[in-house]
C-alpha cells in the first residue's frame, strides 16, 4: 500500500531565476539523499553546531530570516515543492547566509531514514496543512509516525515548535502532544505558549491576523 502523504505535489512553474538558482546554488546549498543513507550532518555544514531543522518552509523567507539571525546554529530546511526550494535559495544568495541547507523530500522519510538520533536542537513545524475536511484528518503530518521521531531525533532537553491559524488543528496538537509522556510543555498542560522573538511574522500570519484569525504556538521539551 501506498503511504499516506502529509502534502500533495501541486508543482507551479519556475520562474527563470529560480531555475538558475537550482543550477548553480543547489550544488553548495542543497542536500541531495538517498533514502536509507545516513546523514553525517556535521561534515554536511562543515562543522558540529547544533542544528535546527524545519519541516514544509513554505517560500522559505521567515526560515531565512532565522538563519541569519542565528549563525551559531546550523539550519536544515525541508519541503517538496520546488518553486519554494527556488526562492528559498534565491533568498539565501540574497542575504548571504552559510549555515543553512536544503532537502527537497519527504520529511518523515528524511527522519526516520537518514537521521540520527539526538541529532538535533530543535524541530520547527510552522502551519502546516490543517487538511481540515475530516475524511482528510489522516493526512495531518502531526501524528504517531512523528511523534515517534521527535523522540528519537531530539536531543535531551531539545524543543519542538509548532505553530497553526486552523483552531481545531492546534486543539488537536496540544492535545496530542500534552499526551506524549517524554514531551514536556512548556507553558503547561493544556497551554498555549506565546511566539517567541525568534519566530519572525510571516506574511501569511499578518494577513490572518488581520482576518481574526489567531495564531497558536505550542513548545515541547524533550524530557
Amino acid at each position: 500500500m501506498r503511504p499516506i502523504r502529509s502534502f500533495v505535489l501541486r508543482e507551479g512553474r519556475l520562474t527563470a531565476a529560480q531555475e538558475r538558482a537550482f543550477g548553480e546554488l543547489w550544488p553548495r546549498f542543497g542536500l541531495d539523499w538517498t533514502p536509507g543513507q545516513a546523514l553525517d550532518l556535521a561534515a554536511r555544514f562543515g562543522n558540529e553546531r547544533p542544528v535546527v531543522l524545519e519541516i514544509g518552509f513554505g517560500n522559505g523567507e521567515s526560515l531565512a530570516a532565522m538563519a541569519e539571525a542565528d549563525p551559531e546554529h546550523n539550519w536544515l530546511g525541508i519541503e517538496v515543492h520546488r518553486p519554494g526550494v527556488g526562492h528559498l535559495l534565491l533568498e539565501i544568495e540574497r542575504r548571504g547566509i552559510e549555515n543553512l541547507r536544503l532537502m527537497r523530500h519527504d520529511a518523515l522519510e528524511v527522519l526516520e531514514q537518514g537521521l540520527p538520533p539526538a541529532s538535533l536542537e530543535r524541530m520547527q513545524l510552522f502551519f502546516p496543512d490543517p487538511w481540515p475536511k475530516r475524511r482528510h484528518h489522516k493526512r495531518r503530518i502531526l501524528n504517531a509516525r512523528l511523534i515517534a521521531q521527535l523522540e528519537r531525533c531530539l536531543r535531551p532537553g531539545g524543543l519542538f515548535h509548532a505553530a497553526t491559524d486552523w483552531e481545531p488543528y492546534a486543539e488537536q496538537m496540544l492535545a496530542t502532544l500534552d499526551a506524549v509522556e517524554t514531551l514536556e510543555n512548556l507553558s503547561g498542560p493544556g497551554h498555549y505558549s506565546p511566539r517567541p522573538d525568534y519566530r519572525p511574522l510571516t506574511k501569511f500570519e499578518q494577513r490572518g491576523e488581520r482576518l481574526g484569525h489567531r495564531v497558536h504556538d505550542l513548545l515541547y521539551r524533550r524530557r
